[in-house]
């Protein structure tokens, strides 16, 4: 590595899936990355070859399997894994951490606790249940300065060099500045927002409307129709929020509308693509079985519907998505009641 290299700050990345690679390619435009995955041969293959997922990496990202080396040699620390293994992640992560740790996450998704199956349909969620990534990091760590990245964000457009723009959500002035310093680009914007919950909430929520858009695309229909239920979809992120804690503010911004649109309305979201498969007829195992990386949006769903009915909430829409991907129920009655359903008000949230 050159002098010039060598003198960058370095900069920590958990996670070598699409959306961690594509991080870790941003930020290798600024600063020295290293990557963390615990599989060998990946690591093997990013040091000798600078390649990952079929990618070319740039030469100042390295890899590493030995996560004390990580929390050792960087202090800014971008953690990019599933929802469902981000709290295991943490708590093998956290003996390593100092209270002068940054966290800025990139997983878009919630933590559940004291919950045997989300599926079931006598399954209770409610607050104290379902946790928010940062949330996760500061019940797990001594870390306080926490972000989170928020969309527009979609990997496969990110990693072609398509220009793009994301929302660092946090508390704290210097964690945005700190992630804007690292991440921003010619290609790449970054937002600031104070309201990291409602950033949180909106980069969950859009995944699971985005499914349903999916399905619609799935069945060949039209944009009309679509537009439809991603407006009327963030009027159910909307009302969720608030009665978790946020503002309805923080839904109609970057992080919200931005996202939601990005996410409902691309083949290259997973999401997307998932509702797509489910509505061509195949079932939700058989479409986790061979899609390289999870939807969120199918947990997502279950835990919104939970919550939704928790907070005695309207949700026809949250609720007909539920219906379909757990229950099998038949699509085209779905929509059929959604397009019967008395929306008598179209925006009542501001």
């Amino acid at each position: 590595m050159s002098t010039d290299k060598s003198s960058k700050k370095i900069v920590g990345v958990i996670g070598a899936g699409s959306f961690g690679t594509a991080i870790a390619k941003l930020l290798a435009e600024n600063v020295n990355v290293l990557l963390y995955s615990r599989k060998a041969e990946l690591v093997t293959q990013v040091n000798e070859k600078h390649i990952n997922l079929g990618i070319e990496l740039p030469s100042n990202i390295y890899a590493t399997n030995d996560i004390e080396e990580l929390a050792a040699k960087c202090s800014l620390i971008f953690p990019i894994v599933p929802s469902v293994s981000f709290r295991s992640m943490m708590r093998n992560l956290a003996p390593f951490l100092r209270p002068s740790h940054i966290l800025i996450h990139g997983t878009k998704g919630f933590d559940l606790t004291d919950v045997e199956k989300l599926s079931d349909k006598d399954t209770i969620l409610t607050r104290a249940n379902v946790h928010t990534i940062s949330e996760v990091i500061r019940q797990e760590s001594v870390v306080v300065r926490v972000g989170c990245l928020s969309g527009p964000n979609l990997s496969a457009e990110i990693l072609e060099g398509q220009p793009t723009a994301t929302v660092i959500g946090s508390k704290f002035n210097e964690v945005i500045k700190a992630g804007r310093r690292s991440l921003d680009s010619r290609r790449f914007h970054v937002f600031g927002t104070h309201e990291i919950l409602g950033a949180e909430l909106a980069g969950a929520f859009k995944n699971g409307i985005a499914l349903g858009s999916g399905i619609l695309g799935g069945l060949g229909l039209g944009k009309n129709i679509q537009a439809m239920l991603i407006t009327r979809g963030l009027t159910e992120m909307v009302y969720l929020g608030k009665a978790m804690g946020s503002s309805s503010q923080a839904f109609v911004g970057t992080a919200g509308i931005g996202d939601l649109i990005a996410t409902a309305t691309s083949t290259k979201s997973r999401n997307y693509t998932f509702g797509t498969r489910l509505a061509k007829g195949e079932t939700l195992e058989e479409i986790n079985k061979t899609m390289p990386e999870l939807a969120e949006g199918v947990r997502t769903i279950a835990i919104m519907q939970k919550l939704s009915k928790h907070y005695k909430l309207h949700s026809p829409i949250t609720q007909m998505l539920y219906s379909v991907v757990f229950e099998r129920f038949e699509i085209e009655k779905a929509i059929k009641y959604l397009m019967n359903y008395p929306y008598a008000i179209d925006v009542d949230f501001l």
